[in-house]
């Protein structure tokens, strides 16, 4: 990775906790799960709501030494990653990318114990990608297919994160990102088994965002913990099963399939478990409803908004310097 391109890039980390006084910053996505929560009349009661799940998803997998069900809770931060091209001057600064970071405290001993970074991933860029540029690529294409290159950029600023100082200084692990199943993809159930992330599964083949994710150097497994009605997508670097703790992975689990539950409800509150062959399906009819008002329809509608956002502020602007970067960046 070239000195000269690379001092130009600088980024910068914004913190702020996600309880129940939460409100959506100005540079949030809108169709950012958890700033979907946070609006409207409602917004309290989704807040203290989804909360609730969390903690009571994670005892209930965190169950040893927890007679009452009660011992941990789940603090949870959002963290803002903003990227400045002038390495300079902050004025410029374009909200790259936005996760979550878990944290748990254990109230039997005191203790705060550092969860997982990453979780829920939300990008601007990636809106542009896919409510931009697939679509105008696809719009004369006989067959569905990816343009060459498409995501590599994106990629290439998410791995340049994950291996900035800035990064290293503020998280001890390489983040998990955990989304839901692909619906246009069937799923196997294997004979292996972790006692926390549950039965594995394997995917028929790799979907799009499972191509998208391996140029940000993540690779993907299929887990259906305990209990959960279908399995989660766990999008990684290194090795899942040993470089986390078992709190580590109930934490994400817990705060991840609480989302889902809201969001998709047809696969993550059905009430029946996956089986040993599965296809998720947004048409399924045999699913139970949360006590949490979410707007589906229109984060749909704001992702193509949000993408011409990109292109318009961050695309646009800075093209000749990010072709240039990105065609000479190397890990």
């Amino acid at each position: 990775m070239p000195d000269a391109m690379t001092k130009k890039f600088n980024f910068i980390i914004k913190t702020i906790s996600f309880d129940e006084d939460y409100h959506p910053s100005d540079s949030t996505r809108i169709t950012t799960n958890f700033a979907n929560l946070a609006r409207g009349n409602n917004r309290q009661e989704n807040l203290r709501n989804a909360l609730r799940m969390i903690d009571n998803r994670f005892n209930a997998l965190a169950h040893w030494d927890n007679p009452n069900g009660d011992r941990y809770a789940v603090e949870i931060e959002i963290v803002t990653v903003e990227m400045s091209v002038d390495a300079d001057s902050n004025e410029d600064a374009f909200p790259l990318i936005e996760i979550l970071k878990t944290n748990i405290v254990d109230r039997a001993s005191g203790e705060r114990i550092e969860g997982i970074v990453g979780n829920n991933f939300s990008s601007y860029v990636r809106d542009y990608d896919f409510s931009i540029v697939l679509p105008e690529y696809n719009r004369d294409q006989p067959t569905f297919s990816l343009p060459e290159n498409f995501g590599e950029l994106h990629g290439k600023l998410f791995k340049c994160f994950v291996n900035s100082s800035v990064y290293k200084e503020n998280f001890t692990k390489a983040p998990i990102i955990c989304l839901s199943a692909s619906s246009s993809k069937t799923y196997h159930r294997t004979g292996n088994y972790h006692p926390v992330l549950g039965f594995e599964y394997l995917q028929n083949e790799f979907s799009s965002t499972d191509q998208y994710f391996e140029k940000m150097g993540l690779q993907v497994r299929y887990f259906m913990p305990p209990n959960s009605a279908a399995p989660l997508a766990f999008y990684f670097s290194g090795d899942l099963l040993t470089d986390y703790t078992n709190l580590e992975l109930i934490s994400t689990i817990s705060t991840m399939e609480t989302f889902q539950k809201i969001y998709r409800p047809e696969i993550y509150n059905a009430n029946s478990q996956a089986g040993a062959r599965y296809q998720p399906s947004l048409k399924h009819a045999d699913y139970s409803l949360t006590q949490i008002v979410y707007d589906r329809e229109e984060r749909s509608r704001m992702a193509t908004k949000q993408g011409k956002f990109a292109e318009e502020h961050f695309i646009k602007p800075y093209k000749a310097i990010l072709e240039e970067w990105s065609a000479n960046y190397a890990h």
